[in-house]
């Protein structure tokens, strides 16, 4: 099987000081292409380790992705460790040279000295294009591995990736098929009660059944072979019935994006309330192109009585709404906006919380305690949790079932008769 490794460079890579996001994008990037990647590793800034690394994984590795360290400061070292593994002189590419003085001339700008450094390629090196940046990237053989030298920002990084390196690799290897990865995503539910159910499922020798943990979701993954779909689309079936409706969805398609889906097909809209979500909600759902016709903070409860809808300034509401005052909010905000559907979400005290909807036939709202402490998350993942029970409670609404289900670590303590 062809081992195929990372190597990330930069020591703000390596102290933590950025998220290396071009790493996790390349992992799934390469696994989709049927590519599994074997290993990564970290080094910084320092061209004794940079050689080190090089070598030793030229002698283990049948390709290695490099990324970052071309660039035209003294910290970037990539194309001089490759020479200095290979022991090779760095040479000037005269091509690439002129297209950084094209790429400064057509915007104007005078090129930097220090920009002719990003020229400099090992001698046996294959220069590769780079059409969105001055950074070129380079392919070197080293041993028995082949060496691709990218660059860090991750817009050229994954161009380079998608248009130069992966077609490259098919035309040298015979690359097998994507493998087959199907995922489904629960909420509510412990991953150790999940486990019970399914560890010791048989499946075959290649096909392993996964978790990830994400508070507060659960992701259950069954990945395996192409030739094993048959088998792994039976093993699916328990685990499909396993997750019973605590299945929020499958696939990568999050729960906003497969609502919106649904809403647009029945030609509904839906106007959305917050007091502890705080306008997280409406920007999830409007992010996934739900047909969201409002997003509003809700007036203090009480002021219904008195007539008001809502309140659109943005001041905190720290007083807990009744059920009945949240529900007639949610109506008020579908009357408000004539729309169909609507979603208030009260203000959080200590592990308690109300929901409402407002759907064309009845009105819901319940109250829900949290048994676990979710005081000990943060501010953002509580308010994740909020998001995924109100979005939950119209994902049921949709599938026609009993829009309030207790959940594992949820528990509902009233709703409105």
């Amino acid at each position: 099987m062809l081992r195929v490794e990372m190597l990330c460079t930069g020591d703000e890579v390596l102290h933590g000081q950025i998220v290396d996001t071009n790493a996790a994008w390349l992992a799934n990037y390469l696994f989709e292409q049927g590519l599994p990647m074997s290993s990564r590793m970290t080094v910084g800034d320092n061209l004794a380790a940079l050689v080190a690394a090089l070598t030793e994984r030229s002698l283990r590795a049948d390709v290695l992705i490099v990324n970052g360290g071309l660039g035209p400061t003294s910290d970037d070292l990539s194309a001089l460790a490759a020479a200095t593994a290979a022991g090779e002189e760095l040479v000037e590419h005269a091509e690439w040279l002129a297209k950084i003085e094209a790429f400064f001339a057509e915007r104007g700008r005078a090129m930097a000295p220090n920009n002719r450094k990003q020229a400099l390629l090992p001698a046996t090196a294959e220069m590769i294009d780079n059409p969105v940046g001055t950074a070129c990237g380079f392919v070197l053989q080293l041993n028995r591995c082949l060496m691709y030298f990218t660059p860090g920002v991750p817009s050229e990084f994954k161009v380079m990736v998608a248009e130069q390196i992966v077609p490259r690799l098919r035309e040298c290897f015979d690359l097998p098929d994507p493998p087959l990865c199907l995922r489904l995503t629960t909420f509510g539910r412990a991953e150790s009660e999940l486990a019970n159910q399914l560890d010791g499922m048989p499946l075959p020798e290649e096909v392993v059944l996964g978790y990830r943990s994400s508070m507060p979701i659960i992701e259950l993954k069954l990945t395996g072979p192409a030739y094993e779909r048959e088998a792994m689309n039976l093993a699916w079936q328990q685990v499909r019935a396993v997750a019973g409706e605590s299945a929020l969805f499958e696939g990568t398609e999050d729960l906003p994006t497969q609502l919106g889906k649904r809403l647009r097909q029945r030609a509904l809209s839906l106007a959305i309330g917050e007091c502890f979500t705080a306008g997280l909600l409406t920007w999830q759902c409007q992010n996934a192109g739900m047909p969201v016709v409002s997003g509003e903070w809700l007036s203090v409860p009480g002021t219904e009585e008195k007539g008001t809808a809502t309140d659109i300034s943005a001041q905190a509401v720290n007083t807990v709404a009744t059920l009945p005052q949240l529900a007639r909010q949610a109506e008020q905000l579908a009357v408000l906006h004539r729309t169909p559907l609507a979603l208030a979400v009260g203000q959080l005290n200590q592990d308690t919380l109300s929901i409402a909807l407002h759907t064309p036939g009845r009105d819901y709202a319940q109250t829900v305690t949290f048994t676990v402490n979710i005081q000990r998350h943060g501010v953002k993942t509580r308010q994740e949790m909020v998001c995924l029970m109100a979005l939950n409670m119209l994902r049921r609404w949709l599938n026609g079932w009993d829009v309030y289900a207790q959940h594992g670590w949820i528990r509902i303590t009233e709703t409105l008769a």
